[in-house]
């Protein structure tokens, strides 16, 4: 089909946009300093920031790099440019959550915690640096039930990778013999106990055959697309999922589970959205309707999401199940970095309105430009956009019970631009959920912050990116390198929160893009809390989907036992409540994964509680 060049030169921005690797245009000053957006800057902190950034103090010193022929002054539009996972478990089994960073251009790295929050670097030791694959992400979980932490890791076309811990922390790589081999473009992989049997089964996302059969020996990569065209017409690939036999291998039951998807796979979320006791299943859609999965029982799915998120966000990428508003119910956030996409060549910071949905994919070219309902109707046709099951930006789903959902995203304040995933936590312990997304582009678009979302205990949010130490970026805006003899601005990818350092406060890692992690030391005043980590017995030994319910006088909170992190991202499994100045807890009730109830009458606060599932 032949397109007006008109049509051409912007459906080259905009759908790159559909993945979010548009080649965004600066005009101006987009290089040099950080040009000023629209809102007025939020006014100066009283007292210390909550974060400060700490990786090389702490020994953090690995570096993710990006593919120089794909990336930097040969930018292309595909999913390279989505960067690279971070995983955290204590797979030495000190009792201290280590640290494992994923990387394109070199190895990974595994960082073993000493128990302060700082770190040495165990990659060589441990056989987990690879380095002969482009790495995507990785889940740290006891697959086995033998009491260590095992590793899966994922791989753009270079094969994904499980790994078994043999107690000490160094691992074996045991993919054939598990049954788990598989060679495609794959994204987040995710443990977890649909069928609650006690054994950990294993989904991953996968998004389509983007890459050619060009393949570079030096770099061990096959060379991407560099046509958006050719891109978004290439062959989906699907979901997998594999059921734990229990006896170290694995199963492919994706047809019989109803879980292959539609293809362009990102992130997922696990949770009990309806409260029957079986965990259910939510997988992002990069450029269309994602996905509900209702567990029927016995890990058999159906998906409905119509009839339950009628409408979902378009361009979503990370999704994390969390209870915002302490109803004791689980919510689900949605972060769509694919929507915000939609600037013309002509593009400047002026234009973003980065709290405003647009009713269009064109989004606010739609409005600028004369031709805009043409240009709508056009690019919506070969995308292949279903107006009326998605929208465009941001999801918060809140939680209304009996299996209902009500989004509220715009009167919680939670539509941000251009984020990837999220991390959730109560980062200052006062009670409350707060949210941290990753954001931004880097090379060759201009600087945008990641948003530190902070809960203020009325079912919204505001964001305090400036005041707690976000923005600007730690190291200023601009890496110390330029490219193409222009600067080149930082930007994240992914997080996940956990106390490193055993304070009670939680701490942020974020793997950011062609650049050093963020180790974000959390530096808020103390408050009380309280601490779980959680052993299951006749369910999987790391009680993955365990739900932890908190009374405290009229307050009502609910965590889990996460599978999931975010995008890419695996978080810790350790249970934390924030509990601001409450000096007590009445009770705290566990439902474990196997079915099984245990209530604790008045822990202590302020330590960590380890909490053995009962066996009878």
């Amino acid at each position: 089909m032949t397109q007006p060049r008109d049509f051409r030169a912007f459906a080259a921005t905009l759908v790159a946009a559909a993945l979010g690797l548009a080649a965004l245009a600066c005009t101006g000053g987009c290089f040099g300093p950080p040009p000023q957006t629209s809102a007025p800057p939020n006014p100066p902190s009283p007292r210390e920031p909550g974060f400060a950034e700490g990786a090389a103090a702490a020994g953090i010193t690995f570096r993710m790099s990006f593919l120089p022929k794909e990336q930097g002054e040969n930018f292309k539009i595909n999913l390279y440019d989505h960067g690279c996972g971070v995983a955290v478990g204590d797979v030495n089994g000190d009792g201290h959550e280590d640290l494992y960073l994923l990387n394109q251009l070199g190895r990974n790295a595994l960082y073993q915690n000493k128990g302060d929050g700082t770190f040495t670097d165990v990659t060589g030791s441990a056989g987990v640096g690879f380095g002969d694959r482009i790495c995507v992400g990785a889940v740290m979980d006891d697959y086995d039930n033998d009491g260590d932490q095992d590793l899966y890791v994922t791989s753009t076309r270079g094969g994904n990778v499980l790994l078994q811990n043999d107690g000490g922390g160094k691992f074996r790589d045991v993919t054939a013999r598990a049954g788990l081999k598989h060679v495609g473009h794959s994204q987040s992989p995710v443990f977890f106990d649909p069928d609650r049997d006690g054994d950990l089964d294993l989904f991953v996302t996968n998004t389509a055959r983007w890459t050619t059969n060009e393949y570079d020996r030096t770099a061990h990569y096959y060379v991407g697309e560099a046509d958006f065209w050719d891109l978004a017409a290439s062959p989906k690939e699907f979901n997998l999922f594999y059921l734990n036999n229990g006896d170290g291998t694995f199963t492919d039951a994706t047809g019989s589970a109803g879980l292959k998807g539609q293809g362009w796979g990102g992130d997922v979320a696990v949770f009990d959205y309806d409260a029957d006791g079986w965990p259910d299943l939510f997988v992002t859609n990069m450029f269309g309707r994602s996905q509900l999965y209702r567990n029927g029982g016995k890990g058999r799915f159906q998906d409905v999401t119509a009839a339950v998120l009628p409408k979902t966000s378009w361009g979503a990428i990370g999704a994390k199940a969390f209870d915002y508003d302490n109803d004791g119910r689980l919510d689900l956030f949605i972060a769509d970095m694919h929507s915000d996409m939609w600037m013309g060549p002509d593009a400047t910071l002026a234009e973003i309105e980065e709290t405003k949905k647009y009713a269009h994919v064109t989004g606010r070219r739609y409005d600028l430009d004369p031709r805009g309902p043409e240009v709508e109707k056009e690019a919506s046709a070969r995308m292949r956009v279903r107006h009326e099951q998605v929208l465009f930006g941001n999801s918060l789903f809140h939680n209304e019970g009996a299996g209902n959902f009500r989004e509220v995203s715009d009167q919680a304040g939670m539509e941000t631009f251009w984020p990837w995933g999220v991390a959730s936590g109560d980062f200052d312990n006062d009670g409350f959920v707060d949210a941290f997304l990753p954001s931004g582009m880097g090379y060759p678009f201009f600087y945008w912050r990641s948003y530190l979302m902070m809960n203020g205990g009325s079912g919204t949010f505001s964001d305090r990116s400036k005041e707690e130490g976000i923005d600007p970026a730690p190291g200023g805006v601009y890496l110390p390198e330029n490219i193409g003899g222009k600067p080149s601005p930082r930007s994240s990818r992914c997080a996940v929160s956990c106390d490193f350092d055993g304070d009670g406060r939680l701490d942020l890692i974020v793997n950011n893009f062609n650049d050093h992690p963020y180790y974000l030391r959390n530096r808020f005043s103390q408050k009380s809390y309280l601490k779980l980590a959680l052993t299951g017995t006749k369910s999987n030994r790391d009680a993955v989907g365990a739900e932890v319910r908190l009374f405290a006088g009229s307050a009502r909170m609910i965590r889990q036992v996460d599978a999931a992190g975010g995008y890419l991202s695996r978080p810790s499994k350790i249970v934390h409540f924030g509990l601001g100045d409450r000096t007590s807890v009445d009770r705290v009730e566990i439902r474990w994964p196997s079915g099984a109830t245990q209530t604790l009458s008045q822990p202590a606060i302020n330590t960590m509680h380890r909490v053995t599932e009962p066996k009878s």
